[in-house]
This record gives C-alpha cells, structure tokens and sequence, in this order.
C-alpha cells in the first residue's frame, strides 16, 4: 500500500456519511492512535479519519457487503495507513487481532442499511425501487429474503415483523404473504411492498406502509441485533484506557440497544446490598460522553436520512490520567 489519498479514490466515495464530523470528532482523541471504523460502508468516515492522524496512525476498516469491500481496496491501495476486514463488526475482536493489535483508541459504529445498498435496487433493500427480493448486507451468505419468505412459517414471519418492525398489522401481513406465495413465489420488492400495503389498513402519515415490515425482514436475514450485540461488546473488550466507542443508529431497536449498553456499562458493577466492597471497586471503568446527539436543520436537509439518526459516546476511563490529576 502506497501513502496518500487520489482523486480516483476519493471520487469512489461520493456518499455523504450522517453525523460526519461530529462523530470523527469525538473518535480520534490521539493522531498517532489505532482506529477502527467498523461500518466502512463507502469510506466516508473512514477518509476524514485518516485526514485527522498523523503518519504513524492506523485505521482499520470493517463491512460485510462487498460492494464496501471494493471500496476499501482502493483506499487500502491509496493510504498505508488503512487496513480492512471482511465480516462483520461481531468479529471485531479477530479483526483486531489479525491486524496485530492488542487494544484500540476508539471504535465507530455507523448502523443499519446505507445509501449506496438502498440506491441499487438489484439489492433489493428499497421498497420504491422493483428488484430482487434479496436484502443481504453478503450476498455470500443466505438465506435471501425471498427464500426465508418462501418456506417460514407464518408465525415465524408475524413474529419477526412484529419484533424487529413493531409493525401492529404484523399477524395480517405473515397471512396474506402465506396465502399469496401459494398462488406465486414473492420474489421481488415491489410484490412484497404491494402485499404489505394491501394487509395494513390503516395507514401512517407521511410513512409508507411497507417501511416496518421491510426494515423487519432486513434486520432478521442480516442478523443486525444479535451482530449489534457482540459488536459492542467486542469493541469495548479492545478499548484502550481513554478510547471511545461512537454509535450512531437509525431506528429505536438499535438505538435502546445501545443505549442500555453503555447505560450499563457507566454504572459500573451492581453488587448486592452489605457486600464490604471500596468505592475503587464499585466505580466503573466507562463514562458517557455528553447526551445523545442527533443532526441539525442543515444535515437533515441535505440528507433526509439523517433525520433519524442518534449518535452515543462511551469512553474507557484512564485511570492514570485521572490518579496524575489528583495528585
């Protein structure tokens, strides 16, 4: 890998990450520290990552989808500085690893579906575009949307789109795509997104019918919560004293998810009532940084998608920082 950034590369990368600054900001504490971004999607946190270390900084980029993965390529060929794993941000403990790393000064998090995949109807996330009724992040992996569709049975598919969509018609929508896939297999996304909008009866202002269900069946094939999960945990198992953890989200699953993670972590250890315990043992390792944070009136305008966005901050204390501080 050659050090430096073409035109080429950064033409690659014409999507516009949420949150962009303000979440590099609160990441990058030390220009000379490892890094991951664990979510490279099309390098737009990445590329201002790199612009704020130094020579001797490293980055490590993570992502399943391939598409991402091509982009990396070029950045990797681009920076020396900038490595890259495919998989997900659950294996981040290994990618760190097979980097050579013990610890990392702070991992980002860019949840939930990106612009490029909802752009490309041939991936089949975007209910306004006809394609194949795919939806996973690795078209390696299966099952597809449409296969799990094809043969789950009903209860299975109400109770996904009722847990991971909160849609209330869920029990009316797994009936009518059980009763229609006899007539004809749901192979596209527009098939699925008329069925859905046939089945909910009443409909949400300014929301289109088919948005839970489709964001249901996404984080069900792409095993979003449970990968959410062991990411966070995996981050913060390699979080150096003083690094950050940076999450933004887009829906409220993932956003209470998180928000009980670092909640929990804050607090520190909840020992029973009488056990004879220093406060050095009680405290906790990590601290929130600020409140939760979302985007302004001019992020929101220039990207629709940024509305929804929630960004967290979690921080491993350094406790020789903090002992050199009170003495």
């Amino acid at each position: 890998m050659t050090p430096g950034r073409s035109q080429e590369a950064g033409a690659e990368f014409s999507h516009r990450s949420v949150l962009l600054d303000s979440a590099v900001d609160f990441l990058v504490g030390d220009s000379d520290g490892k890094y991951v971004d664990g979510t490279f999607g099309r390098g737009g946190h990445s590329q201002l990552i790199l612009g704020r270390l130094g020579p001797s900084g490293q980055l490590l980029g993570i992502d399943k989808d391939p598409e991402a993965i091509r982009a990396a390529e070029v950045l990797a060929d681009n920076d020396s500085r900038f490595g890259y794993f495919h998989g997900s941000f659950a294996e981040l403990g290994r990618a760190v690893s097979d980097a050579g790393w013990d610890q990392v000064d702070g991992v980002l998090m860019d949840l939930g579906v990106s612009s490029p995949q909802l752009d490309d109807a041939s991936r089949g996330f975007s209910f306004m575009r006809e394609g194949p009724l795919d939806m996973r992040m690795n078209p390696l992996q299966s099952p597809s949307a449409a296969q799990w569709l094809a043969n789950a049975e009903e209860s299975e598919i109400a109770d996904v789109i009722w847990r991971y969509g909160e849609e209330r018609f869920s029990r009316r929508i797994a009936r009518l795509i059980v009763e229609r896939r006899k007539e004809a297999p749901i192979e596209t996304t527009l098939q699925l997104a008329a069925l859905v909008s046939e089945a909910v009866v009443k409909k949400e202002k300014h929301k289109h019918p088919a948005t839970r269900t489709f964001q249901a069946v996404r984080i069900f094939i792409n095993r979003e919560l449970e990968d959410l999960e062991a990411g966070l945990q995996a981050a913060v198992d390699k979080l150096a004293p003083g690094g950050r953890l940076v999450v933004i989200s887009f829906h409220s699953l993932e956003d209470r998810l998180v928000k009980r993670f670092m909640r929990d972590l804050a607090r520190g250890p909840r020992l029973p009532k009488g056990i004879p315990v220093t406060a050095e043992q009680e405290a906790s390792e990590f601290r929130l940084i600020g409140k939760a944070s979302k985007a302004g009136a001019g992020e929101v305008s220039e990207n629709v998608r940024a509305r929804s966005a929630v960004m967290r901050v979690l921080e491993r204390i350094d406790n020789k920082q903090k002992s050199q501080g009170s003495a």
